[in-house]
């Protein structure tokens, strides 16, 4: 049982959802992903969500692969990304997850990275382009080390998907709630209820809801169906608009805590 586990299991027994905001890591600069966890975390997160800057994130829309091209440029690497984990470790035990995709891994070395980023502090990741089928080698290395392996499912997954999704999957499941990539959206797509109902019929683990959550009231949409909500492109879209100001990290932390008060 690692952090992600401990923290569900806190939760439950408060009926709280979760929130997992998410951050580019590198974006807009590595001391300031570090000033923001910190800063998410006192407003009230309960996971973080770190993307690592890869150079065709296909998963993701036009907000964070702008930051993740802007990380890029700005040198940050998956090494980069550890030391920015292991920082962080002297100063919080909130559980930080990896949003990497598979080719940085690949490079890096499976049981190097799996190694590397235990011992950093990572207690979790999703790698959005490797599919169960094809994880067996990165499940064992992590499995053993008690990294969490979080796995996707979408709204066309059928139902042997799910059953797929929910032996391998560790943490959680992350349910994507559109069809696409990561964005900015009016409205929670209909539909959810039901698809969480029917996974929760196969599984027992927790399960969380991304792509297009980017408000308190999607939030709270969330919190009624499942055990987390996860938001991306809202919190980078804003610190996009607060690159030239002294208080990004204040701004964007007090916009995290409004999503958390949407989880009670």
């Amino acid at each position: 049982m690692n952090r992600i586990d401990e923290t569900f299991i806190r939760l439950r027994e408060k009926r709280e959802t979760a929130l997992i905001p998410y951050l580019m890591a590198g974006y807009p600069d590595l001391e300031t992903t570090g000033k923001l966890v910190l800063g998410f975390e006192k407003a009230g997160a309960d996971i973080i969500e770190l993307g690592v800057p890869f150079s065709d994130p296909i998963a993701d829309g036009p907000i964070i692969q702008l930051a993740s091209e802007q990380a890029l440029k700005n040198g940050v690497s998956l090494t980069d990304v550890l030391s920015l984990v292991s920082n962080l470790r002297q100063q919080t035990t909130i559980p930080l997850v990896l949003m990497t995709y598979y080719n940085p891994v690949f490079v890096y070395g499976i049981e190097r990275f799996v190694r590397d980023a235990t011992v950093a502090g990572v207690d979790g990741i999703i790698v959005p382009d490797l599919p169960p089928e094809e994880a067996s080698l990165l499940e064992k290395v992590a499995g053993e080390a008690g990294l969490s392996c979080i796995f996707l499912l979408t709204p066309t997954s059928p139902p042997e998907r799910m059953r797929l999704i929910s032996q391998h999957s560790t943490g959680f499941i992350y349910y994507v709630s559109v069809t696409g990539i990561t964005g900015i959206r009016e409205m929670v797509c209909e539909g959810i209820s039901e698809y969480i109902r029917q996974l929760r019929l196969v599984t027992q683990q927790p399960i969380g809801v991304g792509f297009g959550i980017s408000s308190p009231e999607h939030v709270s949409q969330i919190s009624s169906i499942a055990d987390a909500a996860i938001v991306g492109s809202a919190i980078v879209s804003l610190i996009t608009n607060h690159l030239d100001k002294h208080n990004l990290v204040e701004k964007v932390s007090q916009f995290v805590g409004e999503l958390k008060k949407a989880t009670y």
